[in-house]
């Protein structure tokens, strides 16, 4: 009999123990937490409140060095095809037009020479390695902090970074014929100015004879 008495009190106590934590949670719930990022110094003070976050018109703070959505400014870009030997998934697609004349400088002073005429990035194709972005001689192809990109669509996660109308394309192709062919039609192989000139001021040395044996 003392025993089943005693099993009913433990039992109470362990549930009104239960119930305080619970009530205890309750009423630290009634006001919702302030969305603070991991990077915040008080991030592990600010333990009491609603954790969830009001999406869309709330989100969590991303540190600046967040590696997310790929970006690439093709002002700088020289059209390496660096990135798209080393993607590891294929996500990005670049259609190269080689240019008859330098076309520019990147900000890093980089010759440009190659028309970028398609610069797409499929991010739905990405695994976020960012070996892309180790290769990049130029830095101009990098991973930001915009990690909310979703869609309903998966055509809507191709990028596309080229600014060339179809026109210009056009015309880049053309010119780029045009030189060709005309090169094949040269009887004389294309020599710089500065090899040409080296060439012709450069001395002919004569070597001297070999000695016959039968002079002997």
């Amino acid at each position: 009999m003392k025993k089943y008495f005693s099993n009913i009190k433990n039992s109470v106590q362990t549930l009104s123990n239960g119930l305080k934590l619970t009530m205890g949670h309750l009423w630290d719930a009634r006001m919702s937490r302030d969305p603070i990022g991991v990077a915040h110094e008080d991030y592990f003070l600010k333990d009491k409140g609603i954790a969830t976050l009001q999406y869309p018109r709330e989100s969590l703070p991303v540190p600046d060095n967040g590696r997310y959505k790929l970006h690439n400014e093709i002002e700088d870009c020289i059209v390496c095809d660096l990135c798209v030997k080393i993607c590891p998934v294929n996500c990005i697609d670049i259609e190269p037009i080689k240019a008859v004349a330098v076309i520019g400088k990147t900000s890093d002073g980089s010759t440009k020479r190659i028309y970028a005429a398609k610069f797409d990035i499929d991010m739905s194709k990405c695994c976020f390695c960012g070996l892309c972005t180790t290769v990049c001689p130029t830095e101009c192809l990098t991973m930001t902090k915009a990690y909310d990109f979703s869609t309903f669509d998966r055509s809507d996660h191709i990028y596309e970074f080229g600014e060339m109308t179809p026109l210009q394309i056009l015309s880049a192709k053309a010119a780029l014929e045009q030189h060709q062919k005309e090169q094949q039609d040269s009887p004389f192989p294309t020599i710089g100015k500065s090899t040409a000139r080296s060439a012709a001021t450069r001395p002919i040395i004569m070597k001297p004879k070999r000695p016959n044996r039968e002079d002997d």
